[in-house]
């Protein structure tokens, strides 16, 4: 079985079926690439820049596609090496490396369609170090993990909040996750970068959601920092709002601290009891490395379509777990992300929880299909051969790509709408 061609397949639909989150985002943009071969099997994957710049992904796609041209997938690893090597002066790290994220995707996903296999079960065979069970990492072993609705803003006011975590709940979710912050319909966001304001803020909305919803809840707060050029914490704030968020059990904070200071991050970690997670746009190995030996996280989030790819990720968990720390992949990508990131959950031992898009848009739907199964608010393992995901010609009919529907953060001149 040897690769005949590599495709771009950029896509534009609706950004989700939450009601919640459709106030904030309407639109989502995605990049598939699909690989086919002279057997008839084709490969599937997606890159999570298709999120951010869509337009920029068929173009580095062609760039490696005469590597693979001719080439069988009997060794992953090396077709990776090449490529990497190839662009070895621009995609150590950034756009170019989460490309190859996808790239690499589509190439395990046709492994495990011709062997018949589930790709969590071929990443699994690379694991190196083991990792003792815990009661945060229990529940791998068993074919299930605890699954979070990734719920984006914190819609106010409080009651409106209190409505979408219940809608959640209603979907099966057991665990949720909300941004700091106030995100009102009418005005936007509210973001506080004074220490006792934003302390008191988180505080007061955690207590809030404690008291309407219990202990059991999985509560998960992501502050986003870095999203904006103004509104971003310092370590004072960070400090002071993780601080305020210790009496209320949080399973994380992620992301309280911009990722140009890995030695901030692992000072704040020394300063709160909050378990403070993070590395989302960490994009290699070669990236994540400072923030692993400084001990920036205590739950690492790399994303299967964005750390460089399937491999990568899997060596960024094994890092963590030689150093006793979990992961909690990241996942708000379409389709092909989700199902990468469930995956690449399952094949490693010290994953604790998935994240998971509630309510999910067709873009996750129509190329999921039923491989995602969610039962009391736990995602069972996927058993289908490769990474379960499909995109049919009527999928693609149905939702071409819109230029400048990528998802930025607005600075003067150049403001999202979509």
């Amino acid at each position: 079985m040897k690769i005949t061609d590599v495709q771009t397949i950029l896509l534009t639909g609706p950004c989700t079926g939450d009601p919640f989150l459709s106030e904030a985002r309407q639109l989502r943009s995605a990049a598939f690439i699909r690989i086919e071969t002279d057997a008839g099997i084709t490969g599937l994957g997606e890159t999570y820049a298709g999120y951010f710049f869509p337009e920029g992904v068929p173009g580095i796609v062609d760039f490696f596609k005469p590597i693979l041209i001719g080439n069988t997938v009997d060794d992953i690893p090396e077709l990776w090496r090449r490529m990497y090597q190839c662009g070895n002066f621009w995609c150590r790290v950034g756009l170019g490396a989460i490309v190859l994220a996808g790239i690499e995707a589509a190439l395990w996903d046709l492994k495990g369609k011709a062997l018949g296999v589930p790709v969590y079960k071929l990443l699994g065979e690379n694991w190196k170090g083991g990792f003792p069970e815990t009661k945060e990492n229990q529940f791998v072993a068993q074919g299930q993990l605890p699954a979070y609705a990734t719920g984006g803003p914190s819609n106010y006011p409080l009651e409106k909040l209190g409505d979408k975590i219940a809608f959640y709940q209603s979907l099966g979710f057991q665990g949720v996750k909300i941004g700091a912050g106030a995100y009102w319909k009418e005005t936007g966001f509210a973001v506080s970068i004074d220490p006792a304001e934003a302390a008191d803020l988180e505080a007061t909305k955690a207590a809030y959601v404690r008291q309407q919803f219990g202990n059991d809840l999985r509560l998960l707060f992501d502050a986003h920092m870095g999203n904006s050029p103004t509104l971003t914490w310092g370590l004072e704030t960070a400090t002071a709002v993780a601080r305020a968020l210790e009496p209320y059990n949080l399973f994380f904070l992620e992301e309280p601290l911009h990722y140009t200071r890995p030695d901030l991050y692992a000072e704040l970690r020394r300063n709160t009891k909050t378990v403070i997670a993070g590395g989302e746009c960490l994009t290699a190995v070669c990236e994540w490395q400072t923030f692993i030996e400084q001990d920036s996280f205590g739950v690492g989030q790399p994303d299967a379509s964005f750390t460089a790819g399937l491999d990568q990720f899997m060596q960024v968990a094994s890092s963590l777990a030689q150093r006793g720390q979990h992961i909690a992949p990241h996942a708000w990508g379409a389709g092909g992300s989700q199902m990468q990131n469930i995956h690449a959950g399952f094949a490693c031992p010290n994953t604790v929880i998935l994240e998971v898009a509630p309510a999910y848009g067709p873009l996750h739907s129509e190329v999921i299909g039923d491989s995602l199964l969610l039962k009391n608010g736990f995602v069972q393992r996927p058993e289908k051969p490769g990474l379960g995901i499909e995109l049919t010609d009527e999928t693609i009919r149905r939702f071409p790509f819109v230029p400048g529907t990528g998802e930025f953060n607005s600075v003067p001149g150049k403001i999202l709408t979509t």
